[in-house]
């Protein structure tokens, strides 16, 4: 935990100099368009036309139809990212207090796009260091092929000079309706004052 909590102390830092992306995420200012050109003939993302299945930080299996009839907000990641996850991850923490009460209306969720090295644990000792809403999923390598595919997000493994390996991926935010349907998508560099309305939208 030792290298995570590095991490999350440098995330500050970032925040503070703004939204400047390096290795670790693609820039998510066509996230909008991956949803929107993804293969479906230009159909915006729906979670009741979605077909995976992944694990969430507790051991419990979930699909797409767990979502249905609550809001939910969704971005993928990895525990070992070193700076537009942790951000991402206090950004979201920032927007549920800035929901108040209308927080507990909206499922949120983080898929790893690095299911070798996030295991369900892993995922619930890094997420306990943000609101405690937000939930981890993970599964095998094919199921987080599968659910990346319905949502439109890339993602690909990119070896380091050290050995070791790190991940680039589709940064942002998808937020859906309780009928699952796709609300809309939080870009990167989006503040708090932009974020909460489209939330609220979604919660109805």
């Amino acid at each position: 935990m030792r290298r995570r909590k590095l991490i999350l102390g440098g995330a500050g830092l970032l925040g503070a100099f703004g939204f400047t992306l390096g290795v670790g995420a693609w820039r998510s200012g066509d996230l909008q368009r991956l949803v929107e050109d993804r293969g479906t003939g230009g159909n915006r993302a729906n979670l009741s036309g979605m077909s995976w299945q992944l694990i969430n930080d507790r051991g419990d299996p979930v699909d797409p139809e767990d979502w249905l009839g609550q809001a939910s907000m969704v971005f993928f990641g990895f525990t070992w990212c070193p700076d537009v996850c942790p951000t991402t991850l206090m950004d979201i923490s920032d927007w549920l207090e800035g929901l108040g009460p209308d927080a507990d209306r909206i499922r949120v969720f983080m898929i790893t796009v690095d299911p070798e090295r996030d295991s369900p644990e892993i995922l619930a000792e890094y997420l306990s260091n943000f609101d405690p809403r937000i939930r981890g999923l993970t599964g095998s390598p094919d199921d987080i092929a599968r659910a990346a595919q319905a949502f439109g997000v890339k993602y690909e493994r990119v070896p380091r000079e050290d050995g070791d390996y790190t991940m680039n991926h589709t940064s942002g935010v998808f937020v859906f309706q309780p009928s699952g349907e796709l609300a809309s998508t939080i870009d990167f560099h989006e503040g708090r004052r932009f974020a909460v309305p489209k939330i609220r939208r979604a919660i109805g």
